[in-house]
């Protein structure tokens, strides 16, 4: 929390101050009190008093003061709200090697699972693009609010070719920056399992990215460890290793001022996904919170006194 005018919180001197004074007559209160009866007989001779219910009320009030006076400070804070006119696009990896099972139940139907959940967890304001790609890109779905045909284009993925992550993420691109559109908020999540075999440089793009203001958040997914069963020219079928690219992924990710993440199974593919869902789903805005502080203070102030009605018979 920041304050727009601290010199003003000079004015919360007067608490203390008042709670003196308050301590000062009850002391004086005590001493009349004494005076006019002995200890012995003072029990019979002087009415009940309420305890500390009598200080009760005087406590809210000087609580509702604090706030009164905090917000003439007009303190702000950072709060994350939903985003207006935001896009977001899922790029995903559809290779051959997505169909690899060190990621259970494969890694394209992880990923595909994780994909889902993630359109549920963002905003309905926010647009969801949904992009494949192996050795070209394909556009399965522009960014749309409309969420059913999210979920079908996601469903739409299937597992051939290669990997030309440069050129995926420059398609993503043209899907948020489209020729002679504004600068409204968006992002990629690009999740890859394999290095690149052909098209674009993808950090040449990523660079490109980052001067459109467009964060890519990149997902390596898979272990070291995962197989792919490869059929030959005459038939013949081999095991062919497919580990995953994280250093690549992360080297696009910091160019164009995004995030990286890696993970080797589908919780936690998911877990990903769910942080980005609520990360890229709302924006940070500065709000004042001067009207929350004198609410708090009215509140305060009105149940001091109606305490101090219903416990002593007077206002605090």
């Amino acid at each position: 929390m920041e304050l727009t005018t601290p010199w003003a919180l000079l004015a919360l001197l007067a608490v203390p101050l008042g709670l003196a004074c308050y301590a000062a007559r009850a002391r004086r209160e005590r001493a009349a009190t004494r005076a006019f009866a002995a200890p012995p007989v003072a029990p019979s001779a002087l009415p009940r008093r309420a305890g500390w219910r009598r200080h009760a009320p005087v406590g809210l009030v000087g609580l509702a003061l604090t706030a009164l006076l905090v917000s003439l400070a007009r303190p702000t804070a950072v709060v994350a709200v939903p985003a207006e006119q935001a896009s977001i696009v899922l790029a995903t990896d559809v290779s051959g090697s997505m169909q690899a099972t060190d990621v259970a139940p494969s890694r394209l139907r992880a990923a595909k699972a994780a994909a889902l959940e993630f359109a549920g967890r963002v905003p309905r304001r926010v647009k969801i693009g949904v992009l494949a790609f192996n050795q070209t890109p394909s556009v399965l779905q522009a960014p749309t609010a409309d969420r059913a045909a999210v979920r079908a284009a996601i469903g739409r993925q299937e597992v051939s070719g290669g990997t030309a992550t440069g050129d995926a993420l420059a398609a993503a691109l043209r899907l948020v920056r489209p020729a002679g559109a504004g600068r409204a908020p968006a992002a990629i999540v690009l999740l890859g399992d394999g290095a690149s075999t052909r098209g674009r440089d993808a950090v040449a793009v990523a660079g490109q990215a980052r001067r459109l203001g467009v964060p890519v958040f990149t997902v390596s997914l898979g272990t070291a460890q995962g197989t792919i069963r490869v059929t030959g020219p005459h038939g013949a079928t081999r095991t062919e290793q497919v580990p995953p690219d994280p250093q690549t992924l992360e080297r696009v990710a910091q160019t164009s001022g995004g995030q990286a993440f890696r993970t080797a199974d589908a919780e936690r593919l998911r877990a990903v996904y769910e942080r980005l869902g609520s990360q890229l789903g709302t924006t940070e805005e500065e709000r004042e919170l001067t009207s929350g502080f004198a609410g708090a203070a009215l509140v305060l102030v009105l149940l001091g006194s109606a305490l101090s009605l219903r416990w002593t018979g007077r206002l605090v």
